[in-house]
């Protein structure tokens, strides 16, 4: 199937230029069943995105859970060998309340994980895969990167207790400076987070403000090291540092990244690297991927394209369905999308408007 088809919904041509792209660089297809036991997700429900889950009693009397997440259910099945690294993609259908319907709904996800000994080479081609999948869906994209090695540094030098230290972490994500300080009080450990909160810009400009910050080296270095690469292929204007991409640091660690799209609100791609979940589901790997969350795009695809049709043909109630047949091939040969009707249909937007009478056609509208 061409994935350029016009005929084709924008998120149904993204998952397709998707599967292409994750399978040039050597990932194959992870495919699973529609179910998991309900256990597997009530235990890191705090992973899950979306609190909703549907359940029902199988035959054998188990709970079971149309899966929201894919990621648990990879991570569930995989298998470990030293040394090795399972490089997956998934184009899947997860049971989620959707963010633009706040119903429950069957929504196509797009995503991969690298799961196994993981080194610097394998983060910095999944942060390029990340950018080169915002790449297809947007000309005009942004991939926010963060470390929380970078932020708990800051944080473990403020010596506070696990519940305070999860508020400060909330109030780096919102940017919230006042609650922050409030929290944090004075100090050189205070003026820090401070500064981590309002720290958002280019490479170029954060790096060098980090040295200062009174964080690891090496944590500054890996962040450097990883964008430099991604800079060899001339994305570094697309890339900004965000220390708001925060993740439960129960599940995630190291690198941590949201991508964004021009005309959607929220971020469409989101990732990072998740050892800590790998070592709460017994596993000794360590492990990195993102998601496409392709419901959004769904209000993009309606801004983006002006119309459903090419053509639309309005032709009598008498006409032979030979001549109606030959006049939507003809139109449909020279590549335009094309629908036949008898009357226009309420809300379809159509660039040209043609009726067809007694075999004679007739151009009512051309917009074009």
């Amino acid at each position: 199937m061409n994935i350029s088809d016009k005929n084709l919904k924008n998120e149904e041509r993204v998952s397709f230029a998707l599967r292409a792209l994750y399978s040039k660089y050597g990932y194959a297809q992870y495919k699973m069943s529609k179910f998991e036991e309900y256990d597997l997700y009530v235990r890191n429900k705090d992973f899950l995105i979306s609190d909703g889950v549907i359940t029902f009693t199988d035959t054998n009397g188990r709970l079971m859970a149309l899966k929201p997440d894919v990621t648990l259910s990879i991570i569930k099945n995989c298998t470990e060998a030293e040394g090795t690294v399972q490089k997956m993609y998934y184009n899947e259908n997860v049971y989620r309340v959707s963010g633009s319907t706040k119903s429950f709904r069957e929504i196509m996800q797009v995503g991969l994980e690298c799961i196994g000994d993981i080194d610097a080479y394998c983060i910095s081609e999944v942060l390029l895969l990340a950018a080169r999948s915002l790449m297809t869906i947007s000309d005009e994209w942004v991939l926010d990167i963060s470390h929380l090695g970078i932020l708990n540094d800051v944080i473990d030098a403020l010596c506070l207790d696990e519940t305070a230290k999860r508020e400060v972490i909330k109030c780096v994500g919102e940017k919230n400076l006042h609650e922050a300080t409030r929290l944090c009080g004075d100090g050189e450990a205070a003026d820090r987070i401070r500064a981590l909160i309002s720290t958002y810009g280019s490479v170029r400009e954060v790096i060098p403000r980090l040295r200062d910050a009174g964080v690891s080296k090496a944590h500054i270095k890996e962040l450097g090291d990883l964008t430099a690469a991604l800079d060899m292929y001339g994305l570094s204007k697309n890339l900004r540092i965000d220390f708001s991409v925060v993740d439960d640091i129960k599940y995630y660690n190291g690198i941590v990244f949201k991508g964004y799209v021009h005309g959607v609100p929220t971020s469409v791609l989101s990732g990072g690297q998740y050892d800590n979940l790998m070592k709460r589901m017994g596993k000794k790997a360590g492990a990195i991927g993102f998601a496409v969350y392709l419901d959004l795009l769904e209000g993009l695809s309606s801004k983006s394209e002006k119309y459903d049709v090419d053509t639309l043909v309005i032709y009598d109630e008498n006409e032979p369905a030979e001549s109606v047949a030959q006049t939507v091939a003809r139109i449909s040969d020279t590549g335009a999308s094309v629908v036949a009707q008898r009357r226009v249909p309420e809300k379809l937007r159509y660039k040209k408007l043609i009726k067809l009478s007694d075999g004679e056609v007739t151009v009512l509208e051309d917009n074009a």
